[in-house]
């Protein structure tokens, strides 16, 4: 049994090279996202304007809010420095009501946190461990949550750590081990820290400074619009969570500090573009792509999984435009009437974006919903001038008369069917990814890994499509996850990514058999799959 994949490329080059670095900064982030989320719901029920605080627009009052936000300062540095002249002083009592949680957060919790992934990222729990007392250093040396100091020290510090390991790798006599990696660990945490409060952070803070100014700079000259030209292109190219995850999230959170809200979390989370794309071709796209659209649409604005709607744009790479257009007019809408979220909305959903809108209070949540509706229909109107233009021609090149028909009936039904999945990879009707070569399964197949960018939106998509295709096919055995490129291992016996990403994975996990897809959500190679491990099975491999 053979199943499709790309053509053998040797992985590289520019594209390749961006996408790891992306995926490595996002990688910090998003496993973490969780965190960002508690202390923006915190920050938004506890503030002085929140729904609890002392000034809150609702009138209600809960008593400990003062405990909670912390009794004064504008960091957690000033709040920890405020505790400890407190303690000094004999009024030890009342250091927690000083300290409260809103500061220390995202001074210490969120920074710490990404670091340890990050060393975790570079060489594993030595490597984070590392990296955590290291970025400690940075934090105490500055006054303003470290973020972009987290994000390269905790993996620099990770770096050091393991070519100092390196120097007496087995050398080291039998008995001394933990004794030689505990202290040398802990020596180089500590000169690291040190390093990081009298050099690094202040060179950070200075980086931090800079880029701030920059992004107010662009908002006084009502300029931040012209992003979208980068973003929005980007995205499409799957650098969608690098972008977000690694630039904007920790830009926005320090502007969330002093604010309460960022316009930075919308930039690239905003589902306006992709609902307003998706509904164009809804509407005058042909075949294929007109009969998934409506589907496609509901995962990406209630779902918040973008990377659905990028195969619709590189189908027809002039649309970026109107994705362009429509992110611009978002981002014009929030910077004139002043919307934004008080924390990153992860995934880029509705919901998400509701509950990281409301905060801020009703008139934010009213603008931001603008801005949404805004960025769909200016896609919308201008995805369609340009399929009504090029229709004719689209119809007299799509020949898959009957495919078009499948693909309707399972949008109309508006879920998943197995038998029409089954019917369409037989006769190959639906959009799925360009074959080049063929690739045959020599050793048995346990353990297929999806794998995308972040490992958690398109790719757990994927798996669980493949994961039900596998149970109704009675095969109860193979083991179907996700995860991040980055994460790849070499231990899957079979590696499924979408085309763009497939010479990455390659170059991760290079034993392993690789399939490309174009759409994660309906893919005929997912049947080749199940029919694969299925003869397996049967003939005893």
């Amino acid at each position: 049994m053979t199943t499709t994949s790309t053509a053998a490329r040797k992985p590289g080059g520019l594209r390749v090279g961006v996408q790891r670095f992306g995926t490595f900064l996002s990688g910090m982030i998003m496993p973490n996202i969780a965190a960002f989320i508690a202390w923006g719901f915190i920050t938004m029920l506890f503030i002085p304007a929140g729904f609890f605080g002392a000034d809150s627009p609702f009138g209600w009052h809960w008593t400990p809010v003062a405990e909670i936000i912390g009794g004064g300062g504008d960091s957690g540095v000033i709040l920890w420095q405020g505790a400890m002249t407190a303690l000094a002083e004999g009024d030890g009592g009342n250091i927690f009501a000083y300290v409260g949680l809103v500061g220390p957060m995202v001074t210490y919790l969120l920074p710490l946190l990404i670091a340890n992934t990050g060393g975790r990222m570079v060489y594993g729990e030595r490597g984070g461990v590392v990296a955590t007392i290291a970025t400690m250093g940075v934090i105490v040396g500055t006054n303003i949550p470290m973020f972009l100091g987290a994000m390269i020290m905790g993996p620099l510090a990770a770096w050091i750590t393991k070519q100092m390991d390196k120097l007496w790798d087995g050398k080291i006599r039998a008995g001394f081990e933990m004794l030689v990696n505990n202290f040398s660990a802990g020596i180089l945490g500590m000169i690291l820290a040190i390093a990081g409060f009298f050099a690094f952070g202040p060179v950070m803070l200075g980086i931090s400074t800079v880029l701030g100014a920059a992004v107010d700079w662009l908002v006084s000259l009502q300029l931040l619009p012209l992003v979208s030209i980068i973003v929005e292109p980007a995205k499409v190219l799957f650098l969608n969570n690098a972008i977000n995850h690694g630039v904007f999230t920790p830009l926005g959170i320090e502007q969330a500090t002093e604010t309460g809200k960022s316009i930075l979390f919308l930039i690239e989370a905003n589902p306006g573009p992709g609902l307003g794309l998706l509904m164009a071709f809804t509407f005058f796209g042909v075949g294929a792509a007109k009969a998934s659209a409506p589907g496609a649409a509901i995962i990406q604005f209630f779902g918040g999984i973008h990377e659905i709607y990028f195969p619709y744009a590189l189908s027809k790479p002039i649309t970026i435009l109107a994705l362009i257009a429509g992110g611009a007019s978002g981002v014009t809408t929030n910077m004139l009437l002043g919307g934004g979220l008080a924390f990153p909305a992860a995934p880029g959903s509705i919901i998400a974006v509701t509950a990281a809108a409301i905060g801020p209070g009703v008139w934010n949540l009213v603008v931001v919903y603008l801005s949404v509706i805004i960025a769909a229909v200016v896609t919308f109107l201008i995805t369609a001038v340009i399929l009504r233009a090029s229709r004719k021609r689209d119809l007299a090149a799509e020949s898959d008369t009957f495919g078009a028909a499948i693909a309707q009936t399972e949008a109309n039904k508006g879920k998943k069917s197995e038998h029409l999945s089954n019917l369409a990879a037989s006769a190959g009707a639906t959009g799925a990814a360009v074959a080049t070569a063929t690739a045959v399964a020599t050793a048995p197949i346990q353990n297929i890994v999806f794998a995308c960018d972040a490992g958690m939106g398109s790719s757990a998509m994927g798996a669980s499509v493949l994961r039900n295709k596998l149970k109704k096919a009675g095969i109860d055995d193979v083991k179907v996850t996700n995860q991040a490129i980055a994460n790849l291992d070499g231990t899957a016996d079979l590696v499924i990514t979408q085309q763009q990403l497939t010479d990455r994975a390659k170059s991760k996990s290079p034993d392993s058999l690789h399939v490309s897809v174009d759409n994660f959500m309906n893919a005929p190679q997912y049947e080749e799959v199940v029919e694969m491990v299925r003869e397996q099975k049967e003939s005893g491999e």
